[in-house]
């Protein structure tokens, strides 16, 4: 099945590169660029006196961790069964000889490659916009590096959870939204093990945690009570792996009605 997924992988990818939605997806990634100049001018002024490590922490990540991955994993994971029935296209898919689970992983290492690229591309060039000077350090960089490898666990488990919901439901977008930016926006700062029905919860869990000039830790690390390195990958790997086997589980064998 392993040729059948890239095969499936290389055409969804092109043509995913091509698409008017990835061109808007990356305009509003570069939303993020504009904010750290506007805020690295204001920094340059005199007016802020927190160091970038802490200004991106506090304010970029929570653009990032908290609106950009949750927004492209959500309309790229639930467009993968969609966009298919939409287009009236699942017949023809169906009849390639082409496995159902190779459609549903290879469209999905496809759209995480494209959404990996927008999302990593805006950190960096908003990180070293807010921290490229006089005493930047090569730690910095893996600094930068390691926020990236943070926010793809976080895509790859949000795109795998929303390409499930897309494999299941008849209007998954509506109750994505209400996962996205309603349970997991609220339950993170709750107190106790609560918090750990979060994705955001591990993500958070694998940020270094830096300390504010007034000696209190950022916005993100409110109510935090984080959880071991080790133990929050493999929890995001888990859900990543999970969500898919059963999304290809449901995709082999439902039956899906087109609509006029």
């Amino acid at each position: 099945m392993r040729n059948e997924i890239l095969r499936v992988f290389s055409f969804y990818f092109f043509l995913g590169k091509k698409s008017a939605r990835t061109k808007v997806f990356f305009m509003i990634s570069s939303a993020s660029a504009l904010l750290a100049l506007v805020i690295r001018v204001y920094h340059l002024a005199g007016n802020w006196t927190e160091t970038g490590q802490v200004i991106f922490q506090n304010i970029l990540m929570v653009f990032f961790l908290q609106f950009l991955i949750i927004i492209l994993a959500l309309f790229y994971g639930t467009s993968i069964v969609a966009e298919e029935l939409e287009g009236k296209t699942l017949p023809y898919l169906s009849s390639r000889p082409v496995a159902r689970a190779a459609i549903i992983i290879g469209k999905y290492l496809a759209y995480l490659s494209l959404t990996s690229a927008i999302m990593i591309s805006a950190v960096l060039v908003s990180y070293f916009i807010l921290n490229l000077d006089q005493d930047f350090r090569l730690a910095d960089f893996w600094t930068a590096i390691r926020y990236s490898l943070v926010l793809f666990l976080g895509l790859a488990a949000y795109l795998s959870f929303f390409t499930f919901l897309g494999t299941w439901l008849k209007r998954p977008i509506l109750v994505g939204l209400a996962f996205g930016f309603g349970w997991e926006s609220i339950i993170q700062y709750f107190p106790g093990t609560t918090q750990k029905l979060s994705i955001a919860h591990y993500l958070k869990s694998l940020l270094p945690q830096y300390i504010t000039s007034s000696g209190k830790l950022g916005f993100l690390f409110i109510r935090l009570e984080p959880t071991k390195s080790v133990v929050a990958v493999i929890t995001l790997v888990l859900i990543a792996v999970i969500f898919l086997g059963l999304a290809s589980l449901i995709f082999s064998y439902k039956e899906y009605l087109f609509e006029d």
